[in-house]
């Protein structure tokens, strides 16, 4: 590969968080890798939402573009009475143990959508499910994005967080909640699959200093091995937060956008800033899983 850093560098520009339409973003997997490519990632991931369905795709386009690969998906978790994200990263797709465990986290989402859409109904939002149904095809993959695509486009709301703020969130009318996989489920899934177990974004949890050490330590315990320090919801000053968070814990550190719409996203793939010298980047730890073009 050209580059101006090998991919063991810390200064890299990997970006191992993204969805595709496979879960909840608007490109499809091949899509996403030209994207990728062509902002001068160096080390890509697609990470769709309980879904891996994508990563046949994603792989072939990364290969045919020369762009190193790593598998990704992000397994949603209950934890603390609140939906983590533990992004998974370097697994065998075909594990049968991960692929079940997928299937099961993804079972319910149906009938979550149409509750949500029953909710909406009550206060005057008609036709919500057949509406976000056109934005994902599949019943088993709808989720709140794809709810929020549905009241931006017919005029309810004026973007997609409005309609968070407004109707999503609990104690909203369209908020269900769901009950996800056990975060030792989730860590164990992708570690059994030969994989690496990251905590996503953990600046978004808003969690108590109590909790969220219980949830690192308890990801640890259970065999999680990284976090992303550096991600598109993330302020410098976090950033900054969970650089320190690795440190302490002995956690390898993650980058990734997670991006998911060029209209909706905060940060575009690959427009991150680098890591921190004193972190140890987790793409060293896969350098054995990597996939590149022969």
């Amino acid at each position: 590969m050209n580059s101006p850093h090998p991919l063991h560098s810390i200064c890299t520009n990997a970006d191992l968080h993204c969805h595709s339409k496979v879960s909840d973003g608007t490109l499809d997997p091949e899509a996403l890798a030209r994207r990728a490519k062509a902002n001068g990632v160096q080390l890509w991931a697609l990470t769709d939402h309980d879904e891996i369905g994508g990563q046949a795709q994603a792989r072939e386009a990364a290969r045919e573009l020369d762009l190193p690969y790593l598998s990704g998906v992000e397994i949603s978790v209950s934890f603390a009475g609140r939906v983590v994200h533990i992004v998974g990263l370097g697994f065998d797709p075909e594990d049968a143990s991960l692929v079940a465990g997928l299937r099961a986290t993804r079972g319910g989402r149906e009938q979550r959508g149409r509750d949500m859409a029953a909710g909406l109904a009550q206060v005057g939002i008609k036709g919500a499910f057949e509406g976000a149904l056109k934005y994902v095809g599949n019943p088993d993959l709808i989720s709140r994005t794809h709810f929020a695509r549905f009241l931006v486009e017919s005029g309810v709301c004026q973007d997609v967080p409005d309609v968070f703020r407004r109707f999503l969130t609990e104690g909203k009318p369209g908020y269900v909640e769901h009950r996800w996989a056990a975060l030792r489920d989730a860590v164990r899934w992708i570690n059994e699959a030969q994989g690496l177990a990251v905590i996503a974004h953990p600046g978004r949890y808003d969690f108590t200093p109590t909790e969220e050490y219980a949830l690192i330590t308890e990801f640890i315990a259970h065999g999680g091995r990284g976090i992303e320090v550096v991600t598109g919801s993330h302020s410098a000053v976090e950033a900054a937060k969970y650089t320190e968070t690795a440190i302490e814990f002995d956690l390898l550190a993650s980058r990734g956008s997670d991006f998911h719409s060029p209209t909706e996203s905060r940060t575009d793939l690959g427009r991150l800033p680098e890591l921190s010298g004193r972190l140890t980047p987790v793409w060293q730890a896969l350098e054995h899983r990597i996939q590149r073009a022969a």
